[in-house]
């Protein structure tokens, strides 16, 4: 014998019976007569009691820090290039 469309399951959140509503308007537990629309664990919060949430915060972008490197120069040869470019100028 194929299944009947016994409607939507409940579960009675007063006595905790399972029950079909067997497509009715109301689905009321036949144990004890509670309405289930009016389960407090389906309905949220009133909207008046409902906090908005709090805006983001924004994120600062990350620095990194570059090192600078001062190349070691010797006197010796900043005059040594100084007379290499003073020889080539000479020459014609």
């Amino acid at each position: 014998m194929p299944a009947k469309d016994l409607g939507t399951k409940y579960t009675c959140f007063k006595c905790n019976t399972k029950f079909y509503d067997m497509n009715k308007a109301a689905p009321v537990c036949p144990k004890c007569g509670a309405d289930q629309r009016e389960s407090p664990a389906v309905k949220g919060p009133p909207p008046a009691e409902r906090r908005p949430r709090a805006a983001a915060r924004p994120v600062a972008p990350e620095v990194e820090e570059v090192e600078t490197v001062e190349a070691a120069v010797d006197d010796e040869d900043l005059e040594a290039d100084e007379e290499a470019e003073d020889v080539e100028e000479d020459e014609p």
